[in-house]
């Protein structure tokens, strides 16, 4: 190909560059041992850190356990995957912490400036006497533990009440029927092709993912009259329900307020997030359901567009009977996302606005270093610049204790996201026809920010010598 493309000098350029089997794994562990001593070493030298850890099983059936560090490099925070090892044999708590402390150890990494650590709400993680996290805050007295928010919110989305349940379990079971069967699939395609339609398939549902049942509905609505005519050709004993005006009004409130959840879940995602992000957001979500349940009771149905444009195109009004559960679903929900995400007692409002707090929960001497800083004017203009743990962590040489205990509380991951889509990128990477592949340094140049230092990775390499 380069002797096409490039000619005979290039070819022959090429021909004389070694390359064994190995070849290409010595040089991805190399340079992945590299970004690894560097990620230590800027760990070592961070005045504080927080983990995030999950386990998950790959295509195998190993089960790897991925941990990410968040520290302190530069004056700001950085996120990075700190190692992603397999678990030969069980996933219990013992083994986790194990894996997790032996790591520690081996590359000289103190716990005690593990001020965070974030899981799931998985048994082996949280148990009280045996769990990871207790063991982690044995030998990390600091380390507060944050259950992931995204966890949380999934959970609290999950009850929901029978009626609603009863659609929402009739519509999936639809989908599998055309879906779950290579030639149903095929003459819906078809049909929805001859019928102009904007999509062409159903999505299925999975509770593991979380935005599953937004999309799975929002999608199953859109394709109704497509699904209408398909039974009529294909019978299936739940069709029926596809005619049924309140089953129909129920399926179009739960495109809506999962969809609504879905961007609840999508808005707690992402990298650098804080625990007082998710406050913020979780709040809003339940005083927007105190709104919207309200807003039903005066028969206002605008704050649910699908639900909104299904009653206005068919002419009907919300049916009482329906209304009682929309409203008993928003109730439960807003009591379901407080049970899981408690009020805060403000005691950590000096940390967002340090220039209009007055806290009583800090001691004198802290409170006249929040003084200082409140009456100090280049650092409100710095403030309004920075994000929230950039400028604390500037403050530690003007203010040690004070930015020491601010930056304290903003370091703990507040979701496993980053986890998450590690996972991802595994599942990616290590298919059926690589599954003896060890990840690790792969993943590690595939996530990590860091680069590899190629000078010196080039100066340490000896030449290959002439023959």
């Amino acid at each position: 190909m380069v002797g096409t493309m490039l000619g005979e000098k290039a070819k022959k350029t090429i021909q004389s560059i070694p390359s064994s089997n190995n070849t290409v794994l010595r040089r991805i562990n190399a340079m992945s041992e590299n970004v690894l001593q560097q990620l230590l070493l800027r760990i070592r030298h961070s005045e504080c850190y927080a983990i995030q850890l999950d386990e998950s099983t790959d295509v195998a059936g190993l089960a790897h356990l991925l941990v990410y560090v968040r520290y302190i490099h530069e004056g700001t925070i950085k996120e990075d995957m700190l190692f992603c090892k397999p678990l030969e044999q069980r996933t219990t708590a013992a083994d986790i912490f194990q894996k997790l402390d032996t790591f520690m150890n081996t590359h000289g990494l103190v716990w005690d400036r593990c001020v965070g650590i974030c899981t799931d709400g998985a048994r082996a993680m949280t148990g009280r006497h045996g769990g990871v996290v207790s063991r982690v805050q044995a030998v990390a007295p600091d380390a507060s533990w944050v259950h992931c928010s995204i966890h949380r919110e999934a959970l609290a989305a999950k009850g929901i009440p029978v009626r609603l349940k009863h659609v929402l379990d009739t519509s999936v079971k639809m989908v599998n029927f055309v879906k779950a069967r290579p030639l149903n699939s095929r003459l819906f395609a078809a049909l929805c092709n001859e019928m102009g339609s904007e999509h062409e398939t159903l999505l299925l549902h999975a509770e593991v993912r979380w935005l599953s049942r937004g999309k799975v509905l929002t999608r199953f609505f859109e394709l109704r009259d497509e699904l209408k005519v398909f039974f009529s050709n294909h019978p299936f004993e739940l069709s029926e329900h596809l005619h049924d005006e309140e089953y129909l009004t129920c399926l179009a409130y739960l495109c809506d307020i999962f969809s609504r959840l879905n961007e609840l879940n999508l808005g707690l995602q992402g990298v650098s997030a804080t625990i007082f992000n998710v406050q913020d957001k979780v709040e809003a979500m339940i005083k927007k359901l105190n709104l919207w349940k309200n807003c039903l009771d005066t028969n206002n149905t605008e704050v649910f567009p699908v639900l909104h444009d299904f009653l206005c195109s068919n002419d009907l009004t919300l049916s009482k009977s329906v209304k009682r559960e929309c409203n008993v679903h928003l109730e439960e929900l807003a009591v379901q996302l407080r049970r899981y995400f408690p009020e805060t007692d403000g005691s950590n409002d000096w940390i967002r606005h340090p220039f209009t707090a007055v806290p009583t929960s800090l001691s004198p001497s802290d409170q006249e270093s929040l003084i200082e800083i409140a009456t100090d004017g280049s650092l409100k203009v710095e403030h309004a610049q920075k994000n929230l743990a950039d400028f604390w962590i500037g403050l530690r040489t003007e203010q040690p204790a004070l930015a020491k205990r601010a930056v304290k509380t903003l370091m703990p991951f507040a979701t496993t996201y980053l986890c998450e889509k590690g996972f991802s990128a595994l599942t990616n990477m290590k298919t059926k026809y690589r599954a003896r592949l060890c990840v690790e340094n792969d993943l590690r140049l595939s996530l990590s920010q860091i680069e590899p230092n190629i000078e010196e990775l080039c100066a340490s390499a000896q030449a290959h010598p002439s023959h």
